[in-house]
């Protein structure tokens, strides 16, 4: 493999191949096969969700374990992706996830009780979460720089279309063919992808010292660390946050485990979670701007279904082909993105992308009660432009900003920060769409009350509608306030979805400064090449 162990091995030098193999692409072909299957499989479960928990025997509350269990120990895998290749080698590592992976998913598909499902879902996280970061390590190793921005493109597009594809596909096998196929689908892909593994990478043996020597106080810290914390975003809400004991319990073997990193970053040779990355203002500045769009991507991937499906009464597949046309952009711009990654300055374009994607949350502040999926159609191509404007050179700026040697750490904290800001943004989403719209529905029905001419013109004028159709009085007066009551939640919801839009475009406009700390790529005309990390 075309590696390289000294600091200075990113740079362009004359022994390195200015263009990759046929056996390098089948890598890369590889990585991003794995990748992809690994981030659609995130959302696939959302659209038919319903009929999963139907066939497993679930409630409402149980079913959404399904989602949880994959995020939870996906979130888990990421970060440990590294140490894990490095133990067993890349190649033995990823042929095991990718076989797992189907073993899991078929466990998922034939799942008649809820806990076969759990157990299956959890070991697809814990495989899938294992593809997405070496994916990138493998973009990195096998690429010269020369077309790494083509290689980062396509990992880019992958971790953007996939979550967006997710829920359109499980929702259509859902509905015309069987929601087990959402995870049978997984069987010819992992087929194909073990064929690519053998192909593209190399033979490598197990290098089980680095097991027996591990960074042990990390490897557990990190595990029940981050495990804790998704459990506790993704339920916090739900629970009521630190008035449960559970979510009380959770939190402190969150604190604990995150202590437990602490202690390691002091005590291993090699800590699990290379926090001394971080000392790297350009890599630093990089985590943090896409732990807040990953905020953006998953808030936006909530947001918008959840308005069609509450506000217009679209169904998931109608709502999916809404979220669909972000994607249109990142298809268009595929041909000329590998070369603005080379020319354009990643400031430029990072804050580029910050802005168009702050601007399209800012459209989607003035939606009304009327709205419909042709009121989205502006905001969500403009979206899908922002996001590749600012994911496509963060991607390459990650990697950029390290050494070959880090980059499988490098990879691991990256894709970490961008699903732990999904999880947090999520939550905070959670909080804010809960307490604004309890707000907006306690001043609205303030403001309709028995002294407010208004309200009582539309409770008159509905009721006269209704006794017209059944002849009964005490039904028509009834009818009439439950109408209203629910034009009531309609409203409050229109302006607490706004109200979060809002906040989104807020939070991506503040990274506009952490942008200005990105620099052009070394190996751009013009610019000498590293000296070293």
């Amino acid at each position: 493999m075309a590696n390289a162990a000294s600091p200075s091995a990113g740079a362009a030098t004359p022994s390195q191949p200015e263009r990759a193999s046929a056996i390098d692409w089948i890598a890369v072909a590889a990585g991003s096969l794995g990748a992809l299957m690994a981030t659609l499989d995130i959302s696939i479960t959302n659209s038919a969700l319903p009929q999963i928990q139907g066939s497993v025997g679930a409630t409402g509350t149980e079913g959404t374990w399904i989602s949880t269990g994959y995020l939870m120990s996906e979130i888990v895998m990421i970060p440990l992706a590294a140490w894990l290749t490095r133990v067993f080698g890349l190649r033995n590592f990823l042929l095991t996830n990718a076989a797992l992976f189907m073993a899991f998913s078929m466990v998922c598909g034939l799942s008649h009780s809820l806990e076969w499902m759990i157990i299956g879902r959890v070991g697809q996280g814990f495989t899938g979460g294992a593809m997405i970061p070496t994916a990138q390590t493998i973009i990195r190793t096998r690429l010269p720089r020369s077309q790494l921005a083509v290689g980062m493109t396509i990992f880019g597009l992958i971790v953007m279309l996939g979550p967006l594809l997710g829920p359109v596909l499980g929702g259509w096998l859902a509905e015309n063919v069987s929601w087990k196929w959402c995870f049978f689908i997984n069987l010819p892909v992992c087929i194909a992808l073990l064929a690519l593994l053998i192909a593209g990478l190399p033979a490598d043996r197990p290098h089980w010292h680095d097991f027996v020597n591990a960074d042990w106080i990390g490897i557990v810290g990190l595990s029940i660390g981050l495990s804790s914390l998704t459990l506790v975003l993704e339920e916090g809400q739900r629970h009521q946050w630190f008035e449960s004991s559970e979510i009380v319990i959770f939190s402190a073997v969150t604190l604990l485990g995150f202590v437990l990193i602490g202690i390691s970053q002091f005590v291993a040779v090699r800590p699990i979670m290379r926090l001394a990355l971080f000392r790297n203002a350009r890599y630093a500045s990089v985590i943090v701007i896409v732990f807040t769009v990953g905020a953006g991507l998953y808030g936006v991937a909530y947001l918008v279904p959840q308005f069609l499906s509450l506000v217009s009464g679209y169904n998931a597949e109608q709502s999916g082909n809404i979220m669909l046309l972000s994607g249109i952009p990142a298809f268009l711009m595929m041909p000329v993105l590998p070369r603005l990654l080379g020319k354009v300055d990643f400031r430029v374009m990072v804050t580029s992308g910050l802005v168009c994607f702050a601007v399209s949350c800012m459209f989607d502040t003035s939606l009304t009660a009327q709205s419909a999926g042709h009121d989205f159609v502006w905001s969500q191509l403009l979206r899908g432009v922002g996001q590749m404007l600012a994911m496509m050179p963060l991607n390459q700026a990650s990697m950029m900003a390290v050494s070959r040697e880090d980059s499988g750490d490098a990879a691991g904290l990256y894709n970490m920060a961008r699903n732990l800001g999904g999880s947090v943004g999520l939550a905070v989403i959670g909080v804010v769409i809960d307490r604004r719209n309890a707000y907006h529905v306690a001043t609205l029905r303030e403001s309709v009350t028995a002294n407010s001419s208004i309200g009582q013109e539309r409770i008159a004028a509905s009721a006269a509608n209704w006794l017209a159709q059944t002849g009964d009085a005490a039904y028509a007066k009834m009818q009439a306030l439950a109408q209203l009551a629910g034009q009531i939640q309609q409203q409050a919801l229109v302006m607490t979805y706004s109200e979060t839009f809002y906040l989104l475009a807020l939070a991506l406009l503040v990274c506009i400064p952490l942008a200005l700390l990105l620099k052009r790529p070394a190996s751009m005309p013009g610019n000498p090449p590293p000296a070293g990390h």
